[in-house]
């Protein structure tokens, strides 16, 4: 399997221009959620329109209302919603059945444990995205720039295909893809301030996941 990776939390159009160029093979717009990459509705259904039909575009919300999944659906078009709150494995299955849209689950890990999670969401989570878990005083569910400890993935099979996120640099990278996952999510790693995507560092991820 040739490593995928998902440029997340754009907010500009030069961003998406070069996580395109760089070949981004998935892109990821902040949607109503607390972060300093969020958009509204209409922005992020506007910065996303280029890519509809070239690749997969990831809508990424906290706890989504049925109008917001709905929207999603209906006007930004987007491929997947990435439920990045407390979604119980009904709620992501009724947002599934509603939208018809792909499901990528977060899942804050910081212990063996926490990966027990994962089984539940088998059948309805098209992958399951691994993050640290944030800070007990952040407000924002992901995008902090740290990562859990990989070596909990050691001898791990997982019956949903993973997504690793959390800490991932063009430096980090190579460290990651020892745990044998080939599809990674990064955000912070290719920024040079919140919100603000470095068309070199994107072109130095993407090169690095494919070396």
């Amino acid at each position: 399997m040739r490593p995928s990776v998902k440029i997340c939390g754009l907010t500009r159009p030069e961003d998406l221009s070069a996580a395109i160029g760089a070949g981004a093979g998935f892109l990821g717009f902040v949607v109503e959620a607390e972060s300093p990459r969020k958009l509204s509705l209409a922005p992020a259904t506007k910065l996303a329109m280029p890519a509809l039909g070239i690749i997969p575009r990831v809508a990424v919300c906290v706890n989504p209302s049925q109008k917001l999944s709905a929207q999603i659906a209906a006007h930004m078009r987007a491929d997947f919603i990435q439920l990045h709150g407390a979604e119980t494995p009904a709620q992501a299955q009724g947002i599934k059945s509603a939208t018809g849209l792909g499901i990528i689950k977060a899942l804050a890990i910081r212990e063996k444990s926490d990966l027990d999670k994962i089984a539940a969401y088998q059948g309805i989570a098209d992958y399951i995205l691994l993050d640290a878990k944030p800070p007990k005083t952040a407000r924002q569910k992901g995008g902090h720039g740290v990562s859990f400890n990989w070596k909990l993935l050691d001898g791990f099979t997982s019956p949903v295909p993973l997504i690793l996120a959390g800490g991932l640099t063009p430096q980090t990278l190579k460290a990651a893809q020892r745990t044998g996952i080939k599809f990674f999510d990064v955000s912070s790693g290719v920024e040079r301030k919140p919100g603000i995507k470095d068309a070199c560092l994107i072109a130095q991820f993407m090169k690095a996941a494919h070396e």
